[in-house]
């Protein structure tokens, strides 16, 4: 079959940290491929992080609105954060989900682990589908350097939200997809 897991990685020739910030490196590197090719790649270096698709037993999903650099405007997006130095990805999303929403999972259950571009970024995501109440809240405890809004959103429209692309960012899109294809009728 071909899509079989294989051992065979690139042999890193040299490697230089062109830039290092407090969410990620990149890295400059020269790799031998494990065809034979030598080519040169710049590595963004980042922190993994996790993504949830939390919702209440009536289907209301918890989505953020939240500033994003790279649009360098708000976006809607799931529940997500870093994964702290030593935390597993269970215990991020917990914690991540109780401090941008103030929401504590009832239940949390593991779906995939994305990449959002093997090309460029080291970064993983692992994502979770976690069932909350919306009576039981907690106080938020932001990152000094951010402000998220959150508000449950009946699924109909978070799908219709993802079809014409107000919900654009690849862990939210993977989050829902995986669940409606594989969770949500298993």
């Amino acid at each position: 079959m071909f899509i079989q897991p294989t051992n065979e990685t690139g042999r890193i020739l040299a490697a230089r940290t062109a830039y290092s910030g407090h969410i990620f490196d990149v890295i400059q590197q020269t790799i031998e491929t494990p065809d034979g090719l030598r080519v040169e790649r710049d590595l963004i270096k980042h922190a993994p992080a996790v993504a949830l698709l939390a919702m209440t037993a009536d289907d209301q999903v918890l989505v953020n609105r939240e500033y994003r650099v790279g649009i360098n405007a708000e976006a809607y997006a799931l529940p997500a954060g870093l994964i702290d130095p030593g935390e597993t990805p269970d215990a991020a999303a917990k914690r991540e989900l109780e401090e941008e929403t103030g929401y504590v999972a009832q239940s949390l259950q593991p779906l995939c682990a994305v990449r959002s571009s093997e090309g460029m970024t080291d970064e993983v995501v692992h994502l979770y589908y976690a069932q909350v109440d919306q009576k039981k809240r907690i106080k938020q405890h932001f990152d000094r350097d951010e402000f998220v809004t959150s508000q449950f959103v009946p699924l109909p429209d978070v799908i219709a939200a993802v079809q014409d692309g107000r919900i654009a960012s690849a862990q939210s899109v993977s989050a829902l997809s995986y669940y409606l294809a594989f969770v949500r009728n298993a």
